[in-house]
């Protein structure tokens, strides 16, 4: 009897341990009893009925990535090209996610290779080649409002790549070849017009700098001139101021002399003898009149 007891609590222990499930973070599990939906564990430690209930899903709720194949589009203008997507969502409620839609991943490709269709569909090949921005914003409002129902959020849809044919690729490349080699071309014109202008404006200037040059030294030349003249009117002048002062020293002394003859003459019996450089009586007056000016 004991055997048994202990056998018994045994076995429900063990069936206990068999039922508990730790639910990580970050992810969620989908209970069923007798096949239909009981509850949504969340994060933590649970213990489920033996034999009733089950676990129908576990999901994650971390953000996942889908990256798609290139799927073949055909533009407005009848360009056909691949183009390949990446898809960011989550999964925000898991019973929906279970019950909502039969493969979901498979639902959520197939959506996006029709969205994408039908966006492409209404741009021309330049449109599509410069819009990524639009595409992936187009798309991910429909994916979103799409995969509500199915309890997923669609968060970002990028453009991964845009293939056009090689027809198109090639016809690109001579494009874009031949605008490299205008700009090229219009670098190497700039280049040589500005080297131009550059030497242009060194002879501007060299002329410039001649022409002062030649400004300089003809008013250094003329100030030099000038001084030079200057210099010799000045000495002109002080030469002719000695000279006077030599006439009016020679003036008195004749002055002087005739003076002296006055007195002698003023006494009697008196003979004067007149020396030959006075008996130019022309020359004495002279003399004393240049003595007498101011």
């Amino acid at each position: 009897m004991i055997y048994l007891t202990i056998a018994v609590l045994v076995l429900i222990l063990l069936v206990v341990i068999t039922n508990i499930r730790i639910v990580p973070q970050s992810d969620a599990f989908v209970i069923e009893r007798l096949g239909g939906y009981l509850t949504t564990w969340s994060v933590g430690l649970h213990v489920k009925t033996p034999l009733i209930d089950r676990v129908a899903n576990r999901v994650s709720q971390k953000e996942q990535v889908l990256d798609f194949q290139p799927q073949p589009v055909i533009t407005k203008d009848n360009v056909t090209m691949m183009i390949d997507t990446v898809i960011y969502f989550q999964i925000t409620d898991p019973k929906l996610y279970t019950y909502g839609v039969e493969n979901p991943i498979k639902a959520i490709e197939n959506l996006s290779a029709t969205t994408l269709r039908n966006i492409i569909g209404e741009l021309e090949l330049d449109g599509t080649l410069t819009s990524r921005d639009v595409i992936n914003t187009r798309m991910r409002s429909i994916l979103d409002e799409a995969t509500g129902p199915w309890g997923i959020k669609v968060n970002r849809v990028e453009v991964k790549n845009i293939i056009p044919p090689e027809s198109i690729q090639e016809a690109m490349e001579k494009q874009m070849r031949a605008e490299r080699e205008r700009r090229e071309s219009i670098l190497i014109a700039e280049g040589q017009k500005q080297s131009a202008i550059l030497v242009a404006e060194g002879k501007k200037a060299a002329k410039i700098l001649e022409a002062e040059a030649e400004k300089e030294a003809a008013i250094r030349k003329a100030e030099g001139e000038a001084e030079a003249i200057l210099a010799l009117q000045t000495a002109t002048a002080e030469g002719l101021a000695r000279v006077k002062a030599v006439q009016a020293d020679e003036a008195l002394i004749k002055l002087r002399s005739l003076e002296a003859f006055e007195k002698v003459g003023n006494g009697q019996a008196v003979k004067i003898i007149i020396p030959s450089d006075m008996q130019n009586m022309a020359g004495l007056v002279t003399a004393a009149a240049e003595l007498l000016k101011p």
